[in-house]
């Protein structure tokens, strides 16, 4: 049932959004550049990669080595606008299409955190992740990494449709009212270290 809700509401946000994804996709063109799409390969269900499609929030500013510059220096006012609105996220809907994701999980983490996850935390890749997830309505980027870790393992426990349904309509809410943004005054998450990887007792 999870799957056909998925397959069939992406298609149909596919159709109905696709206005709004031309629109942004000529302003990022404009602002950012080309590609309009941001691509990054991310640990799925079972921990097997697949490429993640998002809107470009950032630019490729080199410095004067051809290094990229620093994050917080490619991330322009539209890029955090993006962020903030979670527009950037809207091309995982082919992600959610393709079957790599599901409408409702734990969000897909970096390829390079996974040595890092301990028994516990690794448990929220026993299913597919999410364009949204428990995490995201209960504070998303102002949690610490624990308390995201155990939201995730939490969902991954008490998963079921209406619980889906419940995360789909305050993630709706909680995007209008844009809260849980920034964590630190930034619009996304340190970088996990490992240094978080403490057994729970549950």
């Amino acid at each position: 049932m999870k799957r056909l809700f998925d397959f069939s509401a992406a298609l149909i946000g596919l159709f109905v959004l696709s206005p709004i994804y031309l629109l942004i996709g000529i302003m990022v063109g404009i602002k950012l550049g080309l590609p309009v799409i941001f691509t990054q390969i991310r640990p799925g269900k079972g921990c097997r990669p697949f490429r993640i499609y998002k809107f470009r929030t950032m630019t490729n500013e080199k410095d004067k080595h051809g290094k990229l510059l620093p994050n917080e220096i490619r991330l322009t006012k539209f890029g955090k606008f993006l962020r903030s609105t979670s527009m950037d996220e809207l091309p995982e809907l082919l992600n959610v299409l393709k079957g790599d994701m599901s409408f409702v999980g734990p969000r897909p983490l970096l390829m390079d955190y996974i040595p890092l996850f301990n028994e516990f935390q690794n448990q929220r890749h026993r299913v597919k992740p999410g364009i949204t997830g428990w995490a995201q309505i209960n504070g998303r980027n102002e949690l610490t990494w624990d308390d995201k870790f155990k939201l995730d393992v939490w969902y991954v426990e008490n998963m079921n449709f209406w619980l889906d349904l419940k995360i789909i309509l305050l993630t709706v809410i909680k995007t209008i009212k844009r809260e849980g943004i920034s964590h630190d005054g930034d619009v996304a998450m340190p970088r996990f270290s490992g240094n978080h990887a403490k057994q729970y007792i549950h």
